[in-house]
């Protein structure tokens, strides 16, 4: 029997569908079991998450592909092929932007995983819509250029939306880029005492917008993040230690010998309290009403509280002491 030329075209087209499908099939079990030894040699499963997506993604280009190349068999005309090589080109880029954002996912997935911050980790996993988009418009636009379309206009349109979006996201662009800025810096931390010019108090949350404080009056108090990273913030959380200082003013005819024995006395009593380091005691200014020394010690912690009771107990102790020794202080001008 001999074939026609229908015929022939018809076999011919049939047999690259087919062969072509076979060949994607038996090139994604070899990339998988090559790709697949070389992933397992890492601790990381996100290698194996790539391998099987990129194996799963082969047979269907494959498809698509063969499928193209076989209709070129057939007796057909100008605008179905128009048609035909249109609908493939399409099936090929959602084929290939599906398997950008499942691997652009994971990608980001294994990066919030990693993150130390949990803010950051949710930080992170906030960017996956955004990135989901990017893809898909990178993947329309480039569709649309291969199949003719005229772009001009259309780039005209995106610049000119890119530019009123720019400028209508200016403030929150701004704010988020602030918001990262903190997270990734991290000048305090919630739950850390910061000093913001008059402001002091406890950072409760670290917002998009604005960061919420807990004064130490009570009252809450929200502020920019633009205005925190533009100001100095005093951050007494980080504090390994707080210095203090005792200023003691004396009366002008207070004897010489007790003036000489009182910078070891104030250090002893300094020492004796445990949990304070001496640094240094001294006599620091003759003055026309009073003689001045200067005590300064160091609490190794930095809750403030807890900062303030060793100077209490310390304050108590000197008040005793001079008491003992009748030495009184000069009265403040």
């Amino acid at each position: 029997m001999v074939l026609t030329g229908p015929t022939t075209s018809l076999l011919t087209a049939l047999l690259t569908l087919v062969g072509g499908g076979l060949l994607g099939l038996v090139v994604a079990r070899l990339m998988q079991r090559v790709l697949g030894r070389i992933a397992h040699r890492t601790a990381s499963s996100t290698d194996d998450f790539v391998v099987t997506v990129l194996t799963d993604t082969i047979p269907p280009v494959v498809w698509v592909l063969s499928a193209s190349l076989a209709w070129q068999f057939l007796p057909t005309n100008a605008s179905s092929d128009q048609v035909v090589f249109g609908l493939a080109k399409l099936i090929l880029v959602v084929l290939i932007v599906r398997l950008v954002n499942r691997i652009g996912r994971r990608l980001l997935q294994r990066w919030a995983h990693r993150a130390s911050d949990a803010e950051v980790a949710n930080l992170i996993r906030s960017l996956a819509p955004m990135q989901k988009a990017l893809v898909w418009c990178l993947g329309a636009v480039l569709y649309l250029q291969n199949i003719g379309v005229e772009m001009a206009a259309i780039w005209a349109l995106l610049s000119a939306g890119g530019i009123g979006a720019g400028l209508a996201l200016k403030e929150p662009v701004s704010q988020f880029f602030e918001y990262i800025t903190i997270l990734l810096d991290k000048p305090f931390q919630p739950g850390q005492l910061i000093r913001v010019g008059p402001v002091w108090g406890t950072v409760e949350k670290v917002g998009v917008r604005s960061t919420r404080l807990r004064s130490i009056n009570g009252e809450s108090v929200v502020m920019s993040n633009s205005s925190l990273t533009g100001a100095v913030v005093a951050n007494f959380g980080e504090m390994q230690r707080r210095r203090l200082s005792v200023h003691l003013g004396f009366n002008l005819n207070t004897p010489v010998e007790q003036l000489e024995k009182l910078p070891e006395r104030l250090a002893e009593i300094v020492k004796s309290e445990g949990t304070a380091e001496f640094e240094r005691c001294h006599f620091v200014s003759l003055e026309k009403t009073s003689l001045d020394f200067e005590l300064v010690y160091h609490v190794p912690s930095n809750d403030f509280k807890q900062a303030l009771d060793v100077q209490q107990r310390i304050n108590l102790a000197i008040m005793r002491q001079l008491a003992e020794q009748g030495l009184e202080l000069a009265a403040s001008s």
